[in-house]
């Protein structure tokens, strides 16, 4: 029997488990266990009023706040039956490019980079490389600075109303962002041609690529649910396309299809989908880094999120320079019983929400699922494709392999980093 223990995986949200179980130098076994307590934010969501829903799910996640708001907003808004009006629209998605910008920064330089330059940590990284980190976290400062003026703080903003917003941010502090929105496009096109000179690791999958789809914008806030296998379903119709499962070994329930297959949701699958969307700098941005669509190497997962990066600065800069506040910054609610289904994608990849209400807007059933549920048996199945290399590999480097693949993903196991535990059985 061989044990390889990782006492603490650094650059990543929550804590989990990794057991490996080889016979015969063949995986036979690998299960990602998530350990860490359930937070039953579905549960005690009902009997809540609709309007504290989104400030309740804004603390699911503390990365990706804003993500968690639209999708229950859109949820609530189509359980009433209300529409947003076109600048509340409009607004929203800038909203979501600075969420898109802060997080992007934050897991390619801070969090996948080092991994691939053989750095422990972003501190290692700026020993080497100063400039790069300085420029990474003013790329993030400026995503962070776009939710602070629209949500009223960075961290779990306060803005977000279903119906739109409680009031329209001011417009000279909007505008005011421009020179550093210009700065970071422009840094976002270099990180595009930095990010595919680094050396990743070789691995390739046939993956079922998930994601919103829109036919007229890059798909953020609204669309149908689009597989690369084909499969278009609406939003309404989501569940009777991807499921959830309880698995004996996580806390966490894991998503498959519902003809029980695994699938990817995030940066990739958004990139290979909704490719044809881009607007004109993404669009050359992916031009010149002579990348060949599909992707399908997740460790590239960081190149995706380099040209999205670029788009989410590009359609920053567009949307703050057609704001222009007029009317009211949210609709009059009248509240009805009803139920609906919202979904955005979040940094991470498809966030779908699920809502009842009563006739005094209550609450009374409330379902969530959250991009790394999607993804857990995903990575499983990563692994596994990976399991030839590590039995062969010394305990240190097979630990680091396996640590680098989870780390790609980005995944969001709760909003605290701790450690995962990889242990490896042989018999």
């Amino acid at each position: 029997m061989t044990t390889i223990e990782v006492p603490a995986l650094a650059r990543v949200e929550g804590e989990g488990g990794l057991f490996i179980k080889l016979e015969n130098g063949r995986a036979v076994e690998i299960r990602l266990d998530i350990y860490e307590p359930p937070r039953f934010f579905e549960g005690f969501l009902r009997g809540r009023f609709l309007q504290e829903v989104p400030d309740i799910t804004a603390r699911i996640c503390g990365i990706c706040p804003v993500a968690y708001q639209m999708s229950s907003a859109f949820a609530l808004e189509n359980a009433l039956g209300i529409k947003i009006s076109p600048r509340v629209r409009a607004l929203r998605r800038l909203m979501y490019c600075g969420e898109h910008i802060e997080s992007h920064a934050l897991h390619i330089y801070m969090l996948q980079a080092p991994d691939l330059l053989g750095k422990q940590s972003a501190l290692e990284l700026a020993a080497v490389a100063p400039d790069i980190v300085k420029n990474a976290l003013r790329l993030k400062k400026i995503g962070n600075e776009i939710l602070k003026v629209i949500g009223g703080r960075s961290v779990h903003p306060v803005n977000v109303c279903v119906g739109g917003f409680y009031s329209w941010p001011d417009t000279a502090s909007l505008k005011a962002l421009l020179p550093d929105l210009e700065w970071g496009l422009n840094a976002a096109i270099d990180s595009v041609k930095w990010a595919v000179t680094l050396p990743y690791p070789d691995l390739e999958i046939d993956y079922e690529f998930v994601a919103l789809h829109h036919p007229e914008e890059y798909a953020v806030v609204e669309g149908e649910v689009w597989s690369s296998k084909g499969n278009k379903v609406s939003i309404a119709d989501y569940e009777t396309r991807y499921i959830e499962e309880h698995v004996k070994h996580s806390n966490a329930l894991h998503g498959r299809t519902a003809d029980g297959n695994t699938y990817l949701v995030g940066p990739l699958a958004r990139l290979n989908l909704n490719h044809e969307q881009l607007l004109p700098a993404a669009q050359k941005a992916l031009k010149d880094s002579g990348i060949k669509l599909p992707l399908k190497n997740p460790y590239k997962s960081l190149i995706a999120r380099a040209i999205e990066l670029v788009q989410f600065y590009e359609e920053a800069i567009e949307l703050v320079k057609a704001y222009q506040p007029d009317g009211p910054a949210h609709v009059e609610l009248k509240l009805k019983a009803g139920e609906g289904a919202g979904a955005t994608e979040a940094p991470r990849g498809l966030l779908y929400h699920r809502y009842e209400i009563d006739e005094n807007g209550l609450v009374q059933f409330a379902k969530i699922t959250p991009p790394t549920a999607q993804n857990l048996p995903r990575i499983e199945a990563d692994l596994f494709a990976l399991a030839p290399k590590i039995v062969k590999m010394p305990e240190a480097e097979a630990t680091l392999t396996a640590e680098h693949l989870v780390r790609a993903y980005d995944p969001c196991i709760s909003c605290a980093t701790h450690f995962l535990k990889l242990k490896v059985e042989e018999k």
